[in-house]
């Protein structure tokens, strides 16, 4: 049984927003028709990387000049999403051009759903409904349309959106070093690490940096050709790791900046993080951050910048609970696995040459404009019928206008990290939230209330129904899944297992967190030994 408003679906009111992004450039051409030749594409995928984990996106803690300049080169999409709040699903979109509800893949691939998620211990409501577990080989991915384009195509890093048969060179790509199954470094961020893809290099050697010297090394290999090339990061996906350097600069950073006595506050299930001052991740962040600086400082030296396309994004929002509880997303709502914007508003940035240097963009956009994006800078034909959720986003970058659609995200899970069964609609500046337990909904006004503190459904009857309509009109069109009710469920058990994690492990984070900030911290596993670098 669904559950979900039983409504009519009627036909939705129509509400024509125009976007425009005005680029500082005022050239109205792509880059194809620029150079008069075909454009590289360097895609930068982060794993967790939250939408105020980078000094250009507002943080005083975390220093990311590499990622910074990306923005700064390029347009900074202010309302860009991923298509989930967790990484398997909005990894796939990117894939395909298509939302979660669509392609099925609704959670990370390993999540237990249906009778299996009662061995999580929460004592959940709902059972989460099954979900597919490997992107589907019937669409043509996104790889596969450049390489109908004449590109040579390459993966690096983090797949996680299938298993053996369904890897990276399996929908596209030429070459993969260190895509496989798992969405997490097995083996941590030094080497020796465990992975079947990409051979463990001399023992702590840094994994963020080899993956980028794997990149420099096909673009070095490829310069003479037209070229595809996808840097996933694991990186800073859990387990949390740095060197003795960078940690003892971040400790020492934090206590300069003040530490607070408190760093958690309560949420439905979980304790969330509301301070960056974590010196271990910290270090972690500035590790990517020194790996996509070698990668562009490889494009500069070998002439490719001002021919090669790039772009940096998340899979989902920071982790403020659950997981590592690594940072804060403030004054984003919430984090990784939640339906607030903490969760799913990500790093959103495209560096084009020429076009849209240094600009902001507030068009709401997701992951899955990637796809038809790309494929129009390159001046390849579009692919409707694959990216069937995405629009290209080329007018924004010229400054011309794109009008609004309804976004939609489907997460009929519930996270790790404390995110709870939902479905939610943006459309202009509304944003509806529909949860499955009890099934009422919420309505908020980003314009006005990016925090997301103040519900404003009660007051914007008409407004609730026409979006929560047109939402579950869209959901059901693309064949979404709905979670059931647990028969086993009660609230005494499930009241106990919250009073629990109010009592014991809030107290245990406060502990770590002012163990990471202790000058005598020690890792006691050697993971930071490492001194290894790659300029």
């Amino acid at each position: 049984m669904k559950l979900k408003p039983i409504l009519p679906i009627i036909l939705f009111f129509s509400l024509f927003i125009f976007f425009s992004c005005q680029p500082k450039s005022k050239k109205q051409v792509t880059l194809s028709e620029v150079k008069g030749q075909k454009p590289n594409v360097l895609f930068i995928l982060a794993d967790d990387y939250g939408y105020h984990d980078l000094s250009v996106t507002g943080s005083k803690y975390y220093e990311t000049p590499n990622i910074d300049r990306i923005a700064n080169e390029g347009m900074i999409f202010t309302d860009g999403y991923a298509t989930c709040q967790v990484c398997s699903p909005s990894r796939a979109s990117i894939m395909s051009g298509k939302f979660p509800a669509r392609h099925g893949i609704t959670d990370w691939i390993g999540a237990p759903a249906g009778e299996n998620w009662r061995k999580a211990g929460r004592f959940n409501q709902l059972l989460p409904p099954e979900y597919v577990h490997a992107l589907s080989q019937e669409y043509t991915t996104l790889p596969e349309a450049m390489k109908e384009a004449g590109y040579t195509t390459f993966f690096a890093g983090k797949w996680h959106i299938g298993s053996k048969g369904s890897w990276p060179t399996d929908h596209g790509f030429d070459v993969n070093k260190g895509g496989w199954d798992v969405g997490s470094p097995k083996g941590g961020y030094f080497a020796p690490w465990e992975n079947p893809n990409l051979e463990s290099g001399p023992n702590g050697e840094n994994l963020s940096m080899r993956l980028a010297q794997e990149t420099v090394d096909f673009i070095k290999e490829n310069k003479d050709t037209s070229f595809f090339a996808y840097l996933s990061f694991y990186a800073v996906h859990g387990p949390i790791q740095t060197t003795n350097e960078k940690w003892a600069k971040y400790r020492q950073k934090a206590e300069d900046m003040g530490i607070a006595e408190t760093g958690f506050k309560m949420g439905h299930f979980l304790p969330i993080r509301q301070v960056q001052d974590n010196p271990v991740y910290a270090g972690l962040v500035e590790a990517m951050d020194d790996a996509v600086g070698h990668v562009l400082k490889t494009l500069d030296e070998m002439g490719l910048a001002e021919n090669t396309i790039v772009v940096f994004t998340s899979d989902n929002g920071g982790v403020s609970a659950g997981d590592a509880f690594a940072t804060s997303n403030l004054p984003l709502r919430g984090g990784k696995g939640y339906q607030f914007e903490g969760g799913i508003r990500e790093p959103y940035f495209i560096k084009v040459p020429g076009l849209g240097n240094g600009q902001k963009c507030s068009a709401p956009v997701t992951g899955t404009d990637f796809y038809p994006t790309l494929l129009e800078l390159v001046g390849a034909d579009l692919k409707p019928n694959e990216h069937t959720d995405g629009v290209s986003l080329v007018p924004l970058l010229k400054g011309e206008t794109i009008t609004d659609r309804p976004l939609v995200w489907h997460y009929p899970h519930y996270g790790n990290q404390g995110g709870e069964p939902s479905s939610v609609i943006r459309l202009g500046d509304w944003k509806l939230i529909h949860y499955y337990e009890d099934g009422h909904e919420e309505l908020y006004n980003l314009s006005t209330d990016i925090e997301e503190t103040t519900d404003v459904s009660g007051t914007n009857g008409e407004t609730v129904k026409q979006l929560s309509e047109k939402l579950f009109a869209m959901l059901d069109e693309m064949g979404a899944r709905y979670p059931t009710r647990d028969p086993e469920w009660t609230a005494e058990k499930e009241k106990a297992h919250l009073e629990n994690v109010i009592n014991k492990r809030w107290s245990q984070l406060e502990k770590q967190r002012m163990q990471f900030l202790s000058k005598d911290f020690d890792p006691k596993n050697n993971w930071w030994g490492s001194m290894v670098t790659n300029d």
